[in-house]
């Protein structure tokens, strides 16, 4: 059925105007692991801080850290060391396989749940045109830390606006069964504006000022997709990780991206 539902799908796409048009999209109907062609791995402990948050997991490519099952992308994380830390898990990237400037990105996903989950679909600069984090900028579509249950957030960082700086621009919205039901996750980039949306309703906006440089606006460069599960860490573990609860998955059930 689902594949009948995706040829569908790619029809009416087709048939749309090319401001809708379907330029990149992963449906994960293919058993295994992910598919090569669209994904990478970032690896490792990200030291020296945690990639950057004193984080607790190990990133893997490892089949038990992320596969294809069912329709679904599976991200999990587990209770399992691996160099020195005490967590595994994965983190996606299309980096130099799917890269864009402006369009409309939709992630339908169920979140994991529990202290110590900090799942994001997230976007970061390609070429890193204005330096390294935070000036190149860094969108962040979605984010979720399990003590926080329900309450999803949209974030932009820049060398300007940042969470190191707590200057960063912020929105949130409170949802029901994030970790039971499948939500749409998305985001609408234009030159001068990016809207934040779960199932396809905006729940935050943010514009660029007429006097915003590249300090305040850097996302006139192509970014490209990451979709994560960290565990603990300066935000994800504010109030512990419960050590109880693992392992823990992020289901993704499709990745649309339209320019």
């Amino acid at each position: 059925m689902k594949f009948f539902i995706t040829f569908l799908f790619i029809a009416i796409c087709a048939a749309q105007t090319s401001a809708q048009k379907l330029v990149w999209s992963d449906e994960f109907n293919t058993p295994g692991a992910p598919d090569s062609t669209k994904w990478n791995y970032d690896l490792g402990v990200g030291n020296p801080s945690g990639w950057g948050n004193n984080e607790l997991q190990c990133y893997t490519n490892d089949r038990k850290n992320a596969w294809i099952e069912k329709g679904h992308l599976i991200i999990e994380a587990r209770k399992d060391q691996q160099q020195g830390k005490p967590y595994t898990s994965a983190r996606l990237v299309t980096r130099k396989k799917g890269d864009w400037l402006y369009g409309k990105v939709e992630v339908r996903a169920k979140l994991p749940h529990g202290k110590g989950t900090w799942p994001a679909i997230w976007m970061l600069s390609t070429d890193w045109k204005y330096g390294g984090w935070p000036e190149s900028g860094e969108i962040d579509i979605m984010e979720h830390v399990g003590y926080d249950m329900n309450v999803v957030h949209g974030t932009i960082h820049t060398l300007t606006y940042n969470h190191v700086k707590q200057t960063q621009k912020e929105g949130k919205v409170t949802m029901n069964s994030v970790d039971n039901e499948f939500h749409i996750y998305g985001l609408e980039w234009t030159k001068d504006k990016m809207d934040f949306l779960v199932d396809g309703k905006v729940y935050y906006t943010v514009t660029r000022g007429q006097q915003d440089t590249w300090k305040e606006w850097p996302f006139d460069q192509r970014f490209h997709l990451i979709l994560n599960i960290a565990v603990g860490g300066n935000w994800g573990g504010r109030e512990g990780v419960d050590e109880s609860i693992w392992p823990q998955r992020m289901m993704v059930d499709y990745v649309r991206i339209y320019q």
